[in-house]
């Protein structure tokens, strides 16, 4: 009888799928590898460890929720498997339910307390849930059971980052990368906490770094981009991102920020032109409505101006300058309560936005509100003394509510600061004559008074 002729029973048949799944995930080919776990499981479901293979194979195209359930399908065969639940738990993070993730954590210390991944996972948690100095406690655990894991200062850089403590991350990052040089995007992540710095040579060192192990990664080559725009290499960034759209024809961010070089650049026409094409890739980005609201307000569009920036103010953007900056495009289309609308979020997302208080005074004293206005300039100068406009508009509102000395004190501690500034000038001229007139007034009183 030849081999071929030998029928193999339906159990053979599901273990050569599993091993076929193996070499498929292997390959990087994984959703492959998950349709050949489906095909073992439909002849054997309660095979444990595909339900866990097949689960990593589901975090490896970030589809967790999936994944989570076939973890716990997985647990029911060994409720007590260290690997699974510590798989699970890291899932819980990525799904953000942190409860569950601790949970999970601790009931894995409780079985094995020297099992360090329980404690080296915890880092990530606690970082994403701000609770940094548990996770410094969590990378000092597991430390003591491991000293050279690569993931604990990973993890750990996280959480320093997270606090803007730099100089920190990049130290525990270079650890990891010494000490597992293919850990992935370690050299990305570096050059990130580098830029941050504003130690330039370091973080392009890195960003090539990073593009020579994995030239084809889209969000290093935009982050490099926009790195290389904030440093005014206008024509490398616009390299990196025509390169995005190589690999990513249909990238509204990078068409969006081809936009923004062509803006900076004062080529109004093209910009106006990608941003219009950037809204029909994706309507929901932020950013291409604001810009093209600046574009049109150029060119006294006042009412397309409004459509967009109510679309965009739709859109919920977060960044206190982009909203301020809008605030102050609605005071210039006379929308006045948008406007508000706009300053008040600012102040939301940064309570000592400087920019924020002050148009927030400018748009009540445009509104006749003068108590409210003379307020917000107050914070304004609480935040910063020196703010000349704030001084300049506070004297202002302060002669028009006649509080002569108070607007007196503000014009001149504002041309103390700007010198020979003519509408400060012209402020302090028209506060001098208000002075005088009251004299006059306070004289005819007075006078009125003693000769009745």
């Amino acid at each position: 009888m030849l081999f071929e002729d030998v029928s193999f029973g339906p159990y053979d048949k599901a273990e050569h799928n599993a091993h076929r799944a193996f070499e498929l995930y292997e390959d990087g080919k994984i959703s492959q590898a998950i349709s050949e776990l489906d095909a073992a499981l439909e002849i054997n479901p309660s095979n444990s460890t595909w339900h866990f293979n097949k689960a990593l194979a589901l975090d490896a195209v970030s589809l967790f929720d999936d994944a989570i359930a076939e973890y716990e399908i997985a647990l029911q065969s060994d409720p007590s498997d260290l690997e699974i639940l510590n798989s699970l738990a890291v899932d819980y993070t990525r799904i953000s339910q942190y409860d569950l993730a601790i949970s999970t954590f601790e009931h894995i210390q409780q079985l094995d307390p020297a099992f360090e991944p329980c404690y080296c996972n915890r880092i990530i948690t606690y970082a994403e849930m701000g609770l940094h100095d548990l996770a410094e406690q969590m990378f000092y655990l597991a430390q003591q059971l491991d000293p050279d894991c690569a993931l604990c200062y990973y993890n750990i850089g996280n959480s320093l980052f997270a606090r803007s403590q730099y100089k920190k991350a990049i130290s525990c990052w270079l650890k990891t990368a010494e000490l597992d040089p293919a850990h992935p995007e370690i050299n990305y992540r570096i050059a990130q906490a580098y830029w941050a710095c504003d130690d330039k040579d370091n973080a392009r060192h890195y960003f090539l770094a990073e593009l020579r192990l994995d030239p084809g990664n889209v969000d290093v080559i935009l982050d490099f981009g926009l790195f290389l725009l904030q440093n005014g290499d206008v024509e490398s960034a616009k390299e990196k991102f025509n390169r995005i759209l190589e690999l990513a024809p249909d990238s509204a961010v990078a068409l969006f920020y081809l936009g923004e070089t062509a803006f900076s650049s004062g080529d109004y026409e093209r910009a106006a032109m990608l941003f219009s094409n950037v809204m029909l890739r994706d309507e929901n980005l932020a950013g291409p409505r604001y810009r093209l609201a600046q574009y049109v307000i150029m060119k006294g569009q006042f009412y397309d101006a409004k459509k967009l920036l109510v679309h965009e103010l739709n859109l919920a953007p977060e960044d206190p300058d982009v909203l301020v900056s809008m605030g102050s495009m609605f005071l210039m289309i006379d929308e006045k309560n948008y406007a508000i609308n706009c300053f008040l979020k600012a102040v939301d997302a940064d309570s000592a936005n400087v920019q924020a208080y002050y148009y927030l005074g400018l748009a009540n004293a445009l509104n006749g509100r003068f108590e409210s206005a003379a307020e917000f300039f107050a914070h304004a100068l609480d935040i910063k003394p020196a703010h000349v406009e704030s001084l300049r508009d506070s004297a202002v509102v302060s002669l028009a509510m006649n509080r002569l000395d108070s607007a007196d004190e503000k014009i001149k501690k504002a041309m103390g600061l700007s010198g020979n500034d003519p509408q400060l000038k012209a402020i302090a001229r028209r506060i001098r004559l208000a002075q005088k007139i009251e004299q006059v007034i306070n004289w005819v009183r007075t006078f009125r008074f003693v000769h009745r």
